[in-house]
C-alpha cells in the first residue's frame, strides 16, 4: 500500500492530478476484481468482464489526452 502511495506521488510531477488519481484508483479497481475471479473464484460474469473493460478503456483513453 505504501508503495502506492509513494508511485503516485511520482505520478503526481508530470501528470494532471485528476488524472493520476483516476488512474491510480482504477487501476487498484481492475486489480482487485482481477484478483477476486483468479484467485478467490468468484463468478466471471459478462456483466462484470465488460465493466473491467470499460475501466480499462476509461483509464488508456485518460492517458491519452494527458
Amino acid at each position: 500500500m505504501a508503495g502506492s502511495v509513494i508511485l503516485l506521488g511520482f505520478a503526481l510531477k508530470s501528470l494532471p492530478v485528476g488524472t493520476a488519481y483516476a488512474v491510480w484508483t482504477g487501476i487498484g479497481a481492475v486489480g482487485t476484481a482481477t484478483l477476486g475471479i483468479v484467485l478467490f473464484g468468484e463468478p466471471a460474469t459478462a456483466f462484470r468482464l465488460a465493466s473491467i473493460a470499460l475501466i480499462v478503456a476509461g483509464i488508456v483513453g485518460l492517458k491519452l489526452v494527458t
